[in-house]
């Protein structure tokens, strides 16, 4: 489907902002890696724009992240490199390339997910405003058995009615949760936000079960801000690993 099929509902000005930065200590550099003939923050950027969802800028933390996307015609802003979050570092690109508050709904997708299927982020998104939400995100049953008892996959507990495909998040943890019978959900780390929901957020301190689980969304929680999940099929692939960039190149060589 082409970027001219969608358009935003009327009752929002999104934003799509996409954090990177070259530090990574399993795979060092990897904003610019080649994949399928383009910087990987190029791909992800131009799954951005498939969206059709709206404007989309890449808040880069090096100059040479920032070029490459310049270069590819698209929009980057350069943040101090030390910001300590993703989410500090989209709401310093929001202050310098939106300061009079027209984008009112700002979707944080990671820089490090060219594979995106462009419309999880309007999923996002839409899923934000339908709920009259603080912040919204995703989430996908998961299959595999042995993801379950994974630390490094992150589980979303939800309220979830029978046959609802999105509901209030009341937790998320890297343990097995909840316990019995029923099905499990792996958090997928793509947000929207309301920009009063971002601007509260980032000017919140850590909090307690943020730094003991190591998750950063568990802070707007404990601040009683109301996160919506919304229920998608597959888990987007995240380059983190050697391995991960090459299934990523295979993925994009024979895309059509």
């Amino acid at each position: 489907m082409s970027r001219s099929d969608h358009k935003a509902p009327a009752a929002m000005n999104p934003i799509i902002v996409i954090p990177a930065r070259m530090a990574s200590t399993r795979l060092p550099g990897k904003p610019l890696a080649d994949i399928a003939g383009r910087a990987m923050i190029v791909q992800v950027w131009a799954r951005a724009i498939e969206s059709g969802l709206g404007r989309v800028v890449v808040a880069a933390a090096e100059e040479e992240i920032a070029a490459a996307v310049r270069e590819a015609g698209g929009e980057a802003v350069l943040t101090a490199p030390d910001l300590p979050s993703g989410s500090d570092r989209i709401w310093a690109a929001l202050q310098a390339v939106d300061p009079d508050g027209r984008h009112d709904v700002i979707v944080n997708v990671q820089g490090d997910l060219p594979t995106l299927d462009p419309a999880l982020i309007r999923t996002a998104a839409e899923t934000l405003v339908a709920a009259g939400a603080d912040i919204s995100t995703l989430a996908a049953e998961i299959r595999v058995e042995e993801e379950r008892t994974n630390p490094n996959v992150v589980k979303a507990v939800i309220a979830l009615p029978p046959a609802a495909r999105a509901g209030r998040a009341l937790y998320f943890t890297r343990a097995t949760a909840p316990t019995g019978e029923g099905a499990h959900y792996h958090h997928i780390g793509l947000y929207a936000y309301t920009r009063v929901a971002l601007a509260r957020f980032v000017a919140l301190p850590p909090s307690p079960l943020e730094l003991r689980e190591k998750l950063e969304q568990l802070r707007a929680l404990e601040a009683a801000m109301h996160i919506e999940v919304a229920l998608v099929d597959t888990v987007p692939l995240g380059v983190d690993t050697p391995a991960d960039l090459e299934k990523a190149r295979t993925a994009l060589t024979y895309r059509t």
